[in-house]
């Protein structure tokens, strides 16, 4: 029997190992991203994924508000907007495909959570690579991206949108990176001149009703401040950061467990 649980265990041990390393030669970047999958059709995904990654980048010589602002538009220039529900999650990735991460493509493939199934990242590296997302996925991004660069902000929800408030210290600044807006003002603001909150969005050239819903939700009162990526999605943010140790931890030990397995049987004999 302890004969059987080691060859059982190097068997999963080395195929988990293989399901890794096949990993590193893949990219998380979908294929297929034409403007008819998309949400603003020709005029999203603006950027290719070598330059998104680098632009991305804080220049030398931009003040904290100049990258926040910059960093705002390259985030929706460099992430591709698909139609999130019309899809096959496994198309573009929003599975985590098995050989990027096995535990959360377990999480998605065996469970009914929706957020597994499609799945929104909370690594920086991740998100920029996958290249996909929603507002949510967008946010996040920015989030993390000024924290690494010393920029106070709070991610803020309202039914149906998510956007970033930047805090410079002297002043805050809303920033919807799904649209590419640095708007002028902080969110507070905004909900005492609600009519300046469209005008804002018509300078960026756009003209439709999802402005008009922000407005409407952030006078009635429906926002919420959340403390960064790891405040609002704080059991998802950890987890996936834990699963990228555990799926090379995990390989490795049940190797180690199947050689001392098999050795102890054989000096048995």
């Amino acid at each position: 029997m302890r004969l059987l649980f080691g060859t059982l265990s190097l068997l999963v041990g080395i195929s988990l190992l293989a399901i890794n390393l096949y990993g590193l030669t893949q990219s998380l970047r979908p294929e297929g991203l034409a403007p008819d999958v998309l949400r603003f059709e020709e005029n999203d995904l603006k950027l290719s994924h070598d330059d998104f990654r680098e632009q991305v980048k804080k220049l030398p010589s931009e003040s904290k508000e100049e990258y926040a602002n910059r960093l705002t538009k390259v985030i929706a220039d460099g992430m591709a907007h698909v139609h999130w529900e019309y899809y096959d999650p496994d198309v573009f990735h929003q599975r985590v495909p098995v050989w990027e991460n096995y535990i959360l493509y377990l999480a998605g493939a065996l469970t009914s959570i929706s957020e597994f199934e499609r799945y929104h990242f909370t690594i920086p590296e991740k998100s920029i690579e996958r290249g996909i997302g929603l507002c949510g996925d967008a946010s996040m991004l920015l989030s993390e991206l000024l924290n690494q660069e010393g920029i106070n902000n709070s991610i803020i929800s309202i039914p149906g949108h998510v956007m970033v408030e930047a805090d410079y210290g002297s002043q805050k600044q809303l920033l919807d990176p799904d649209f590419g807006v640095p708007l002028k003002n902080e969110l507070i603001f905004y909900v005492n001149n609600p009519d300046t909150l469209v005008r804002e969005y018509e300078n960026f050239g756009y003209f439709n009703n999802g402005e008009l819903v922000i407005k409407r939700e952030m006078r009635e009162g429906n926002y919420q401040y959340w403390n960064g990526a790891s405040h609002f999605v704080t059991k998802k943010y950890y987890f996936e950061r834990i699963s990228y140790i555990v799926k090379w931890a995990l390989p490795i030990i049940l190797i180690v467990i199947g050689l001392l397995l098999r050795k102890f049987k054989k000096g048995e004999k």
